[in-house]
C-alpha cells in the first residue's frame, strides 16, 4: 500500500472541486472501446434523457421502504412469522451483492441503457406482481425486483457521469434526491396509498405504476442506442489480497446494514413504540429525506481532510446514537432523532463512496473495488435487517436489537478507521492484449 495526498489524484484531478463527481464510479471503466455518450438531436432530447436518469433513479428505493411501513398490515393478512417477514425485508439487501457484479458484462454485451431498459422493465413487472396476495409470488416478485435494483445501481452513476461530464456535480446531486425522494415517498406515502386502495397488496403494486411511467419514457431513448461491440480491456491484479480494500469492503457493508434497518424495520419500530402507522412512516420519510444534505455536503468536506479516519467515527457514532435515541428516548424528541440520524447515515454514505476513491490508485482499480465492496458489503449488509426480525422474533420486541445496532456500530467505526488512512489499496491495473482472455 502507498500514502497518497488527501489533496491530489493520480489523474491529475483536483478532488475538491470534483468531490460530488467522483462519487460517481463507472462500473464500464474496463471497456474497449470505452462507450461514447449518446449524440442528442437537441437540447430537448438531452434534457429529456437527463431527467429519464434522475426518473429511474427515483424508483431505485420504493421496494425496501414501501414494504417496511406495511409490514405489521402483511404479516397479519398473510399468515407470515416475523422470521418469514425477516427474510422478506433481507431478500433485496441480498439481491444488491448477489446481482451487482453481473452489470458490467451485461452492459458490455447490450449496451448500458438497454441494460438500465432491461433492468427497469424487469423491476417494474417485479413490483407490480407484489399487487397478487400469495407469499411465494411477493418472495419471488420481491428477488425479481431486487435484481433488477442490483443492475441499476451499478450501471447508472456511470452512465450519469458520462453522458453529463460537463454538468456531474448537479446531475450527482440530482441522482441523490431522486434516490433519497423515492424512498421518502415510498415510507411517506403507502399508507395513505393502502386506505385509498383498500389493500395492503394494492399500496405495495402501486410503485410499479412509476416504474412503468419512466419505462415508456426512457424505452425510445434506449432503443435508439447503438449497442456497444465492447470487451473487457483490462484486469485487476491483487484486489482482493488487499487488507485496505476488505476494510473498505466492511466499512461499505457495515454502515449499509445500519441503512437497511432503518429501511427495513424503523417504521415498526416506531409502530410498537406507539406511533400511529402513518406517523411512523413520515418519521421514516423525513429522516430518510435529510440524508440528501450530509449525502451532498460530506464529500467535499472529507476530501480536504488529512484523511478520512476521524470523519468515518464521528459519521457512524452519530447515526447508531441516533438510531437508540430513537428506539429508546423519550417520544416526544422522535424527530430529532430522526434528522440526526438521516444526517449520520446521509454522510456515511457519502463517505463510504469517497474512501473507494480516495483509496484507488487509478480508475479501473476503484471500479473494481466498488465492486468488490458492494457486491461483499451487500450480503454482509443483509445481516442486519435478518438480526433485527430475528431478534424481534426470539425476543418478542426490539429492545434487545439495541445490542445489535451497537456492535454493527462499533465495527463500522473500526473498518472506518481503517479504510479512512490516507493509504492506496496494493492493487494494479493490467491492460489485456487484444486477444488475450479476461482473467478476472
Amino acid at each position: 500500500m502507498k500514502h497518497t495526498s488527501p489533496h491530489t489524484r493520480p489523474d491529475g484531478a483536483h478532488p475538491v472541486m470534483d468531490a460530488l463527481d467522483e462519487q460517481l464510479i463507472d462500473a464500464e471503466e474496463d471497456s474497449l472501446p470505452k462507450p461514447q455518450p449518446p449524440r442528442f438531436r437537441s437540447r430537448a432530447a438531452r434534457l429529456l434523457f437527463g431527467a429519464s436518469l434522475v426518473l429511474i433513479a427515483f424508483n431505485l428505493r420504493p421496494l425496501f421502504s414501501s414494504l417496511s411501513v406495511l409490514l405489521p398490515e402483511v404479516t397479519r393478512a398473510t399468515g407470515l412469522s416475523t422470521v418469514g417477514a425477516s427474510l422478506l425485508t433481507t431478500l433485496p439487501v441480498v439481491c444488491l451483492g448477489v446481482f451487482a457484479p453481473f452489470a458490467p458484462r451485461l452492459a458490455q454485451r447490450f449496451g448500458a441503457e438497454r441494460t438500465l431498459l432491461g433492468a427497469l422493465l424487469l423491476l417494474a413487472i417485479g413490483m407490480g406482481l407484489r399487487g397478487i396476495e400469495s407469499v411465494p409470488l411477493l418472495f419471488a416478485a420481491t428477488l425479481a425486483a431486487g435484481a433488477a435494483i442490483a443492475v441499476s445501481n451499478v450501471l447508472l452513476p456511470g452512465v450519469v457521469k458520462r453522458d453529463f461530464p460537463e454538468s456531474a456535480a448537479i446531475m450527482t446531486g440530482l441522482y441523490t434526491m431522486a434516490l433519497c425522494a423515492g424512498a421518502a415517498s415510498a415510507a411517506g406515502l403507502t399508507l395513505p396509498v393502502e386506505r385509498v386502495v383498500g389493500s395492503w397488496s394494492g399500496a405495495l403494486a402501486a410503485w410499479a405504476v412509476p416504474a412503468f411511467v419512466v419505462l415508456l419514457v426512457f424505452a425510445p431513448q434506449a432503443l435508439a442506442a447503438k449497442p456497444p461491440v465492447a470487451h473487457s480491456g483490462f484486469r485487476v491484479v491483487g484486489l482482493w489480497r488487499d487488507r485496505l480494500a476488505w476494510q473498505i469492503t466492511l466499512f461499505m457493508g457495515l454502515q449499509s446494514a445500519l441503512a437497511y434497518c432503518v429501511f427495513g424495520w424503523l417504521a415498526p419500530i416506531l409502530r410498537e413504540r406507539g406511533f400511529e402507522p402513518a406517523v411512523a412512516g413520515g418519521i421514516v420519510s423525513m429522516s430518510v429525506m435529510v440524508q440528501v444534505v450530509t449525502c451532498l455536503a460530506v464529500p467535499s468536506f472529507a476530501i480536504r481532510r488529512k484523511d478520512q479516519r476521524g470523519t468515518n467515527v464521528a459519521l457512524v457514532a452519530i447515526a447508531t446514537a441516533a438510531l437508540l435515541g430513537l428506539m429508546f428516548a423519550p417520544k416526544w424528541t422522535v424527530p430529532f432523532w430522526a434528522v440526526l440520524q438521516g444526517v449520520g447515515q446521509g454522510g456515511l454514505i457519502a463517505a463510504a463512496m469517497i474512501v473507494i476513491v480516495l483509496r484507488s490508485p487509478d480508475s479501473h482499480v476503484a471500479a473494481h473495488l466498488s465492486g468488490m465492496a458492494q457486491g461483499v458489503g451487500y450480503v454482509l449488509a443483509a445481516i442486519g435487517p435478518l438480526l433485527v426480525g430475528l431478534i424481534r422474533s426470539w425476543t418478542g420486541s426490539f429492545d434487545a436489537a439495541a445490542l445489535l445496532m451497537v456492535a454493527i456500530g462499533l465495527l463500522a467505526m473500526w473498518m472506518g478507521i481503517g479504510a479512512g488512512r490516507a493509504l492506496h489499496v496494493g492493487a494494479r491495473t493490467v491492460r489485456l492484449e487484444p486477444d488475450r482472455p479476461d482473467e478476472n
